[in-house]
């Protein structure tokens, strides 16, 4: 078993791996459409230095765009999810999705194997 789950997570990609890589890529995929770096920080909970190093570790990596421009007299910044970052994440949800599976089963098999036994009135695992 043990084999079989450092195969199956091996191809998970560290780069989306990260919890707070992920809420951001969740957010772009979730708006459809490019996101400011403050609405990013609002749905992210995320510090600005802390969201500067994440978008630029998934920049730096093809896969989100990021565009800076002026509003009037006001400095923009915007996140675009790119298509080959797109793909990625969709690969790595993919990924993810079949190793929490066979996760998921492996408990279950585990649970059956395990005999239960009666202690002071609650079910605990022998």
């Amino acid at each position: 078993m043990r084999q079989t789950l450092e195969a199956d997570t091996s191809t998970l990609e560290r780069l989306f791996h990260e919890p707070n890589r992920m809420a951001i890529l969740s957010a772009l995929c979730a708006a459809g459409d490019p996101l400011s770096f403050t609405e990013i920080k609002a749905l992210s909970g995320l510090t600005d230095g802390n969201l500067s190093r994440h978008l630029k570790a998934l920049e730096d990596a093809g896969v989100i765009r990021i565009s800076k421009m002026f509003v009037g007299v006001k400095p923009r910044t915007t996140v675009t999810l790119t298509d080959k970052g797109l793909k990625r994440f969709d690969d790595y949800l993919s990924a993810l999705a079949e190793v929490l599976k066979k996760a998921r089963k492996a408990m279950a098999t585990d649970r059956q194997k395990t005999p239960l036994i009666q202690t002071m009135g609650r079910k605990v695992l022998a």
